[in-house]
């Protein structure tokens, strides 16, 4: 049976202390993964959860995103400086809770858009920025990955499909770069699922996270799961396939993401439907 994994966002908008009880749910339910969304590192209970993970036998991963205070494509030094701050703390939570992934919209501010296509300067401060972290990742831990998330063009200007994630991580030029790929994004950006996953083949493609058109359950929309599942068997990925969506009943999140009608009652029967379609789906493929 194909392994899934669940985001901590099914059940928190802002992981803290009174979420843990979310790490031992995750593993009741039947997951193998466990995504830590950090929206603020330097309050993240970052001992309970080691604890928890390892009682768990649970396998953490850890994404973020990047604001206006820590974007590594503005143009004053002391944000893009904040934002490399900000990502070293997030390898330190990663090695503490034991961690090899740390993916998400790090590159950039999410939800940063200057109505222009991306510059070459953009380009290049966020590559430096990039390339600080990833060297401090791997000399923290020669495993750990760094995974840059493409998203659709109404959340950023900057990665929006593999292609471009690609050519991202080689001008890095560090061996823990890796393309972070979500089935959402995919269905706005991409011409097709099968062509992004082939572009980021096995030798990119480092996180992936498994959700539906409309951020719904898991099955119930227009994602080609099958073909989905059948090319990362194909080009050999065996890294985590993770659902990521939000409890219908948030508002900053929900208006942050434009989430305007339910599609579940509650973030957990999404999380649990999900799980069963898409461990049916990926039936006699994995």
């Amino acid at each position: 049976m194909v392994k899934i994994g669940v985001d901590t966002f099914i059940w928190a908008e802002d992981f803290d202390e009174k979420d843990l009880w979310i790490i031992p749910k995750a593993k009741e339910l039947g997951f193998a993964y466990i995504d830590f969304a950090v929206a603020h590192p330097e309050r993240f209970p970052t001992e309970q959860v080691a604890d928890l993970v390892r009682q768990a036998d649970i396998v953490p991963i850890t994404t973020s995103t990047l604001g206006a205070d820590t974007n590594l494509i503005s143009p004053d030094p002391d944000i893009r400086a904040n934002g490399v701050r900000h990502l070293k703390k997030m390898v330190d939570i990663n090695v503490a809770i034991g961690a090899r992934i740390l993916g998400g919209v790090i590159y950039a501010g999410w939800g940063y858009i200057t109505r222009k296509p991306r510059t070459e300067q953009e380009w290049s401060w966020s590559v430096e920025a990039i390339r600080e972290v990833a060297a401090y990742a791997l000399e923290r831990d020669p495993e750990m990955i760094v995974a840059v998330e493409c998203v659709n063009r109404f959340e950023t200007h900057f990665l929006n499909v593999a292609e471009d994630a690609v050519r991202y991580c080689q001008a890095v030029g560090l061996p823990n770069m890796k393309v972070h790929l979500d089935c959402f994004h995919m269905n706005i950006e991409e011409s097709s699922f099968a062509g992004a996953i082939r572009t980021a083949g096995k030798e990119y493609l480092g996180y992936m996270h498994v959700n539906e058109n409309n951020r719904g359950i898991p099955g119930t929309g227009t994602v080609p799961w099958k073909e989905v599942f059948s090319t990362l068997k194909e080009i050999g990925y065996t890294g985590p396939m993770v659902l990521e969506s939000f409890d219908p009943n948030f508002e900053e999140l929900a208006g942050n993401c434009a989430i305007w009608r339910k599609l579940a009652d509650s973030g957990e029967q999404l999380a649990i439907e999900g799980l069963a379609n898409l461990q049916r789906l990926a039936e006699g493929i994995w």
